[in-house]
């Protein structure tokens, strides 16, 4: 509570207590609104300091301003390194207006109480995004004063108020004049909540491009730079809150990146994820390839020589589960594929662009959501960036790594070697299994799937379900599977099904078991040496 020898309080409507706002420093990078709002304050008494361009800024424009170096006595220095580190300025932000001996101190030294902090940082992300920058200017983009400023105010918070973001600006003022020019303890609490998620994130992406400059693996605390991009209509279910951030420093191909064309529903929460691992299957494959992403898992998947024949075989893979799916291409789409997406019922679709007349044709479907990522979709864009999962109470971290196969590093263990179509349809179903569900079972026909077995308990079940879910006969089809086989039983199904050739890991106990149920059937083998599980 302020206590009532505190000057500059006052109780509002309902005698609820009011923090009054009379002396106020203004220091921004973003000076958006910023003329006005201090006009605003002006008008109403406020007594404004401020800093370098802020200043030159608000005196162009007609603001009775006072200059820092005024108040502190010093010039600003260091090339604007240091100019509001003073105790001039952070005493009169941190002194307690209910602590007697605060107040008394700051008086004795002629320095006057400051209400509020209008602070926004050095735009360090966008130096960092910008090509061609030089190290030097990132670190220069390095804010000091400001982070103090902010951390210091909101630290007082039940007496300054600290303004971080030009969307704040209106709610302020209006609340100012609803009050006779003082501010509420909920908003103060409100506005410091809000500083320190401002410094946290700041600090975070210092904290990140620094690391990743001059160290390697993994630190000792976690730094995530994100920013909000959207809250979502809801979660997983209709019954979850949930929000879409961003990391601003990964550059390339995503769907945070893509642009959201203005049609359709806003994208969900399951359309992101999906949209997501799509993105991740179509970034392996250089040749046309369309993938069909149903609850995270591909229900179907082709490359051809053009991005029609490869749409059209990879929606006929499991048509049944394609209803409500997402759909990825890393092809331009094309008027064909357009008109064949509109007889469906599609979530959403990503791709590079779309040619004339093909957004026009899929508008029909008022609720479908048309994203581009105006890049080419394949292996040389992708950015390989930390994996995380949240689990209660922390945090699972990973590095996105890949083991390329090499057709002349697979190991053969059976009698019969694969022919070299075979070896062809192995690597195709190889990169497939590594981005299902484990436990995955995957058959593959050429450069298609012809069915798939996800995120089974056994993997012979999903053996099993590969071949009940398969939309043509499986005879001659290959398989893969992303982790070894505990038991032949896998290979026995596999056989039934008529798979000529198995790509594997390898690594169980029972290798042998297993090779030699391959043998007896006749059946191709090789092991890769890795796995790929995806949980």
């Amino acid at each position: 509570m302020i206590h009532a020898y505190n000057e500059y309080a006052h109780l509002g409507r309902g005698g609820i207590p009011l923090s009054k706002i009379s002396r106020a420093i203004i220091s921004v990078s973003d000076k958006t609104g910023i003329v006005d709002f201090a006009k605003e304050l002006a008008a109403m008494g406020v007594e404004i300091i401020s800093t370098g361009g802020t200043y030159k800024l608000l005196k162009e424009n007609g603001v009775n301003v006072i200059e820092v170096s005024d108040v502190t006595g010093f010039p600003e220095m260091l090339d604007g390194r240091v100019k509001t580190l003073h105790p001039m300025i952070h005493a009169g932000i941190l002194a307690r207006r209910d602590v007697k001996e605060h107040m008394d101190a700051i008086a004795d030294k002629g320095i006057k109480a400051v209400d509020m902090v209008v602070v926004n940082l050095y735009p360090f992300k966008q130096t960092v995004l910008k090509e061609g920058v030089s190290f030097e200017d990132v670190v220069e983009n390095i804010d000091i004063g400001g982070p103090s400023m902010i951390r210091a105010a909101a630290k007082n918070y039940q007496s300054v108020a600290v303004v971080t973001d030009p969307s704040q600006y209106s709610g302020i003022i209006e609340e100012m004049k609803a009050n006779g020019g003082g501010i509420s303890q909920e908003l103060h609490g409100k506005l410091m909540a809000e500083a320190f998620v401002v410094t946290a994130n700041y600090d975070n992406m210092i904290a990140s491009r620094m690391y990743g400059h001059f160290c390697e693996g993994f630190p000792a605390s976690f730094p995530i730079p994100l920013e909000k991009v959207e809250d979502l209509r809801y979660g997983e279910n209709p019954n979850q809150k949930a929000a879409f951030y961003k990391d601003p420093f990964t550059p390339g191909v995503c769907v945070s990146n893509a642009e959201h064309l203005q049609h359709g529903k806003q994208l969900s929460y399951n359309n992101i994820l999906d949209l997501d691992k799509a993105l991740d299957i179509c970034m392996d494959f250089e040749k046309p390839t369309a993938v069909v992403m149903k609850h995270t898992n591909p229900c179907g998947l082709a490359s051809a020589d053009n991005i029609y024949d490869a749409f059209m075989t990879a929606y006929n893979v499991d048509p049944l589960s394609a209803f409500g799916c997402v759909i990825c291409l890393n092809r331009n789409c094309t008027v064909e594929v357009a008109q064949e997406i509109s007889q469906h019922f599609v979530e959403a679709v990503i791709c590079p662009d779309y040619d004339e007349g093909a957004v026009e044709i899929m508008e029909v479907k008022k609720n479908i959501r048309l994203l581009r990522t105006n890049m080419p979709i394949g292996p040389s864009e992708r950015v390989r960036e930390y994996k995380m999962k949240k689990v209660q109470g922390g945090m699972l971290v990973q590095t996105d790594e890949d083991v390329p196969i090499d057709p002349k590093n697979l190991k053969v263990v059976t009698n019969r070697a694969p022919t070299e179509e075979e070896v062809h349809s192995l690597l195709f179903a190889w990169k497939l299994a590594k981005h299902v569900t484990s436990n995955a079972v995957v058959y593959v026909r050429g450069e298609r799937a012809v069915g798939i077995g996800a995120g089974q308990m056994s993997r012979v079940d999903s053996a099993k379900i590969a071949t009940m879910k398969a939309n043509e006969p499986t005879e001659g089809c290959v398989m893969a599977s992303d982790a070894f086989f505990p038991f032949r039983d896998g290979v026995d199904e596999a056989a039934k099904a008529g798979v000529t050739a198995i790509i594997q890991p390898g690594g169980s106990i029972r290798d042998q078991e297993v090779i030699d149920a391959a043998n007896e059937h006749g059946m191709a083998m090789v092991f890769t040496g890795c796995r790929v599980f995806r949980h």
